[in-house]
């Protein structure tokens, strides 16, 4: 309603920012769900007529809390239900901290979607292996909706999961489904072993040298810390998967959504267009490289 409003008023000018992402639109909180300790999900609807953008799996939006600013969060929700755009984040600065006291009917701000996805449509009849850590089980969640909905077109599709405790782990409901799932090969690890936890202990990357996947025809996604995804690429790369079958989420200092401030510059990429979904062999010089 928002970017309705200023499209009818505003000239040639504001229309085209509109157009082009830099005007947020209105969206209703119906749902919201807390994850872990720190961690939350929210479902939005738009306020108005306008209906949610269509997405890809790895895209994220810019979430605008009024009066506050706004921040560039990963889309968790399925890409086959455009309708229901979902978003988890943790509490861990002055807008998501806002984001957490929202409640069902409260509103925020929306841009986008914005940025690069997982190639999911290119990598048909591959063995599919996800590596999270942590909340980066959150922008691949996306992925494995599109893989299980389209599950007779890849090979195997191997979850790799690793969080810091039991409790910190998230979607469980939803880990525990796709266990049960007999054409799904899901692991879970946890750094610290607590309550009745009987499951894996240590790092996520422990798991990749034992995980059940054809190392030549797999391709791999990853998303978690960046000191994870480092040694995430050289276990795999002592497994046979090379840089041209290895993608990385860098979530990493995006502002704007739009490559307008600079401020995700990462080499010659910016991260808000080029990324934040990148082949390993385009970002390699520079990936693990402090300040850059």
């Amino acid at each position: 309603m928002l970017a309705t409003a200023i499209h009818e008023r505003q000239p040639a000018v504001a229309r085209t920012f509109a157009t082009n992402g830099c005007v947020p639109y209105r969206c209703r909180v119906t749902e919201r769900h807390q994850e872990n300790d720190d961690t939350f999900t929210v479902e939005l609807e738009p306020a108005g007529a306008r209906s949610h953008a269509a997405f890809a799996a790895g895209q994220f939006n810019m979430l605008y809390v009024f009066g506050l600013g706004e921040i560039p969060i990963s889309i968790s929700g399925d890409p086959a239900r455009p309708d229901r755009l979902v978003h988890t984040t943790r509490a861990v600065g002055t807008v998501t901290r806002a984001m957490a006291t929202l409640r069902r009917g409260d509103m925020i701000g929306v841009r986008g979607p914005f940025g690069s996805s997982w190639p999911l449509d290119d990598l048909k009849g591959k063995d599919i292996v996800l590596v999270g850590g942590g909340i980066g089980l959150a922008p691949l969640r996306p992925a494995l909706y599109q893989l299980v909905a389209q599950r007779g077109d890849y090979g195997r599709v191997v979850l790799l999961y690793g969080a810091r405790t039991p409790e910190d782990m998230l979607f469980r409901a939803e880990l525990e489904r796709w266990r049960s799932r007999f054409d799904l090969e899901i692991f879970v690890t946890v750094d610290r072993a607590t309550g009745d936890w009987h499951g894996n202990v240590g790092l996520v990357t422990a798991l990749i040298p034992r995980a059940p996947f054809e190392p030549q025809n797999a391709v791999a996604l990853i998303c978690g810390p960046e000191v994870m995804m480092r040694y995430a690429v050289q276990a795999l790369h002592k497994r046979g998967v090379g840089p041209q079958q290895t993608y990385l989420s860098l979530e990493r200092n995006m502002k704007c959504g739009t490559a307008m401030c600079g401020h995700c510059q990462y080499g010659p990429h910016f991260v808000c267009r080029d990324g934040p979904v990148f082949r390993m062999d385009q970002v390699q010089r520079f990936f693990g490289k402090w300040e850059v």
